[in-house]
């Protein structure tokens, strides 16, 4: 995700014989041939991502089933978590296919970490909002502590995100 300095391989080093030319293409192409990346599944930013997607649609469906006390709050809660859910998938998808790699001329990290930025500060004034006008009805307490708890899910993401975006940035200039 890093646009910083990049290896070529040119297959011939100064210590030794120079390495067959298809040998060298076909472990080059086997890394970028393949469509998804399977590691990301497995991953912390992948697992995260995917719990703050579960958490966000748990909370949608929540409010969406209860009966509603104050239409303006609620549909708003439910525009925020759907417009977070959406571009949390958005970015996985991105990540899963490795479509940063191709489209270079967005600055991935800084998306990701703008969104989350935006869209967290969203989701926590939804859910306060959602858990204030909520008058203990079980419904509207559930979609409000699961967007609480997307909303942790998200900070957590704002802070590897910005761990990997800055503070690598800052400290590879340096070395």
């Amino acid at each position: 995700m890093s646009h910083g300095a990049r290896v070529i391989r040119t297959g011939v080093s100064s210590g030794g014989p120079a390495a067959p030319p298809a040998a060298a293409a076909s472990s080059s192409a086997g890394s970028d041939a393949e469509l998804m990346d399977g590691a990301y599944f497995r991953s912390c930013a992948g697992m995260l991502k995917v719990a703050q997607m579960i958490s966000l649609l748990v909370g949608f469906i929540s409010v969406n089933n209860s009966p509603w006390t104050h239409y303006s709050a609620y549909s708003f809660f439910q525009i925020v978590t759907m417009c977070d859910l959406v571009m949390i998938l958005f970015f996985y998808i991105i990540h899963i296919f490795r479509i940063y790699r191709k489209l270079t001329c967005v600055s991935w990290p800084l998306a990701e970490f703008l969104h989350y930025l935006i869209g967290t500060i969203l989701l926590l004034i939804a859910s306060i909002v959602a858990a204030s006008k909520s008058y203990n009805l079980t419904g509207l307490v559930a979609g409000a502590t699961f967007g609480f708890l997307a909303t942790i899910l998200c900070v957590l993401s704002i802070w590897s995100s910005y761990k990997v975006s800055c503070v690598t940035q800052s400290t590879s200039k340096y070395h």
